[in-house]
């Protein structure tokens, strides 16, 4: 009689040593030398654990034997070792996962936003677009206009090369190739929007990418077929910061590489009042040269010989003398800063060398027409803007500069170009307000018997105010690609070669600095990018250099 009550009280006063959520996790008194019970034989099986389920099963041969030592109030856990925390766990998941939210989510709680905007401006561009897939809050806080503004002016930038116009397969995908050169790694960025198109030009402002003109295929979609093409006058828009595309206005007229330039304007430049100094110096439009009303010159061949007036270099000013702009003297203010696109030459729609010219302005979205280029000058094969002065070369060795602010043509009269390959066009660049030139020309043996003559890459400077040329270094690599494309980064001009040998297209990277203290060339990457290439690459390739 007084033994029951005792094992029920005791259950009672059991219940609150290792109450865990309302649930016991001690187990019923053992008996004997050995045994265990029920409940952790079930517990065990759930578990997988097996030693407890031999231990649990002596109780069925055990049926009621008195304590061998201690009292029969003694109590034993039959859990094995941490499975009390095991089963805690797996009852209280809920539980555990919002203490782990808390505890992650309490470490942007108590970090200001500004003082993470700080954090994120200061990250390489590849790192900042993986931060943006951490949460959405990261991603708002990169992409406001302030975040873009405050990495924009900062130096926390390093320089990107996109390469656009390959051909792989023989279909024109549309793959961009980004080239990181501080970490020298490649990405590949996929864009939807230029399969298909090729023969376009490529040029960059601020961190936006403009792609001009262009053709693409009417009978096989993304070949690219040059006997039956369509040639576009659209402009896309690309911006590697935020991968978003957008399009802007249409050219006037459809041209297919066309050559392009980028120059920053003064704020009370207009568009309006250059194209009136284009219509006063330009002859009135006559049908003339068996013109009719019905049938209409597909090629314009009348209209354009009527326009390409005569040039009279003593109707206007020679080239003016513009100084070099110093590193510390700022024209403009930073909120006040416009650019503007230029686009000159290419080949039309019939497939024949266009002498007109066109100037786009970003802030009214807006193309309009320039003077067109000096008579008897020849096709443009290259071109860049350099001191408000949009210098162009011609086939023919001719050099003319269209005055940005004034709005015309100037001829420009230098000492003879240094001597060229003709089937290798010379390249325009602008480094720091200095003109650059890259040409292939043959170079002599030195005075051995029997060697022979070998073609390299020069780079020359055209001094702007003796207009004369002189060499500055040669390129490292043999010229193996005849359409080789250059850009210009602050003080770094950057090359990119495709060719194909041995059955096998490969590519080279090279980079020169051309600061004060000398020139010297390195190469940045190599056979990288050309494995999976076509070997029509080579010609559809263009090449433009952003800061990001």
């Amino acid at each position: 009689m007084n033994q029951k009550p005792k094992k029920k009280n005791y259950r009672n006063e059991g219940d609150g040593e290792d109450d865990i959520e309302g649930m016991s996790l001690n187990c019923l008194t053992l008996y004997g030398r050995v045994g265990g019970c029920k409940v952790s034989a079930d517990m065990g099986e759930m578990f997988g654990d097996p030693c407890i389920r031999r231990r649990s099963s002596t109780i069925k041969e055990v049926k009621r034997c008195t304590t061998i030592c201690g009292n029969e109030e003694a109590t034993v856990d039959c859990f094995s070792y941490g499975m009390k925390e095991r089963f805690w766990k797996r009852n209280n998941r809920k539980l555990l996962g919002y203490q782990e939210k808390q505890q992650h989510s309490s470490m942007n709680v108590h970090l200001p936003d500004d003082i993470l905007e700080m954090c994120l401006v200061r990250l390489p561009f590849g790192s900042l677009m993986n931060a943006r897939l951490v949460c959405r809050k990261w991603k708002n806080l990169t992409t406001t206009p302030r975040f873009m503004q405050m990495r924009m002016e900062g130096l926390f930038r390093s320089p990107w090369l996109f390469l656009f116009g390959v051909v792989k397969n023989g279909y024109c995908s549309g793959e961009i190739h980004a080239l990181d050169v501080s970490l020298k790694q490649w990405h590949k960025i996929d864009a939807q929007i230029l399969k298909g198109r090729f023969l376009f030009t490529v040029a960059s402002i601020r961190d936006d990418v403009y792609i001009v003109g262009g053709r693409s295929s009417l009978t096989t979609f993304g070949n690219m077929d040059r006997s039956s093409f369509k040639t576009h006058k659209g402009v896309l828009v690309f911006s590697p910061s935020t991968k978003s595309w957008s399009k802007a206005a249409s050219m006037k007229y459809a041209r297919s590489s066309p050559i392009l330039g980028i120059s920053e304007i003064s704020p009370d430049f207009s568009i309006i009042r250059n194209q009136q100094n284009r219509l006063d110096r330009h002859f009135n439009r006559s049908r003339v040269g068996g013109v009719s009303d019905v049938y209409e010159d597909p090629h314009r061949l009348s209209l354009r010989r009527q326009s390409r007036h005569p040039f009279d270099e003593n109707d206007i000013p020679p080239l003016p003398n513009i100084k070099p702009r110093q590193k510390n003297e700022k024209s403009y203010t930073k909120e006040r800063r416009n650019f503007v696109l230029i686009a000159v030459g290419g080949l039309g729609s019939w497939d024949e060398p266009l002498d007109s010219g066109e100037i786009y302005d970003p802030v009214s979205n807006k193309w309009s027409e320039i003077q067109r280029l000096p008579l008897d000058f020849g096709v443009a094969c290259s071109g860049v803007v350099c001191n408000g002065m949009f210098y162009i070369y011609s086939e023919s060795d001719k050099i003319a500069g269209y005055d940005i602010e004034r709005g015309y043509w100037v001829r420009i009269q230098t000492t003879p170009c240094p001597p060229r390959v003709h089937e290798y066009y010379p390249k325009l660049i602008s480094c720091n307000s200095r003109l650059f030139m890259l040409s292939v020309s043959w170079c002599e043996g030195d005075g051995h018997i029997g060697r022979r003559n070998k073609a390299v890459r020069k780079l020359w400077e055209l001094d702007l105010m003796y207009l004369t040329w002189k060499e500055v270094s040669i390129h490292p690599d043999a010229p193996m690609d005849w359409n080789a494309a250059f850009v210009a980064d602050e003080n770094n001009i950057f090359g990119v070669e495709m060719f194909k040998i041995f059955g096998q297209v490969l590519d080279f990277v090279t980079m020169c600095d051309v600061s004060d203290t000398g020139t010297t060339w390195s190469h940045i990457s190599r056979n990288h990018v050309a494995r999976e290439l076509d070997t029509s690459s080579c010609m559809t390739k263009s090449m433009a250099a952003l800061r990001l």
